[in-house]
């Protein structure tokens, strides 16, 4: 039987059984490496009453809370709901991770910088056998 993709759909690999999951659409459990993850963050407070509090508030340092919230997805509601979409055989093949979302006023994250000191893995101290 041909395979569909080079995973089955799922992140476990050497693990056997991973804790089930209930999708937050449809309650459906689903094992944890298999479900669609997103990661949610929203303010508490509506964009509507943000205003009004911001008028009324007294401690002007104080900031509002969020909402941080993982939310679990089975497959079939990932895709109804266009968390994640279908893609061609070929486009299946392609492995590298979506672009990162960040926001238009963010700056950009310098490149991270070469550990300074640290040696070579092929050096004697760490390969001794090995010959030259």
């Amino acid at each position: 039987m041909t395979k569909k993709r080079r995973n089955n759909g799922r992140a476990k690999k050497g693990r056997g059984l991973m804790q089930p999951v209930r999708c937050a659409n449809c309650a459906r459990r689903v094992p944890e490496d298999e479900a669609v993850k997103k990661f949610v963050t929203r303010n508490i407070v509506e964009a509507a009453a943000i205003r009004d509090i911001s008028k009324a508030r007294v401690f002007y340092a104080y900031v509002l809370p969020k909402l941080y919230v993982k939310l679990h997805y089975c497959v079939s509601c990932a895709i109804h709901r266009k968390v994640v979409r279908s893609r061609s055989r070929e486009a299946r093949k392609d492995r590298t991770p979506p672009p990162r979302f960040r926001p238009a006023g963010a700056a950009p994250r310098p490149p991270p910088k070469p550990m300074e000191g640290a040696k070579s893995l092929k050096t004697e101290e760490y390969c001794p056998l090995e010959r030259k």
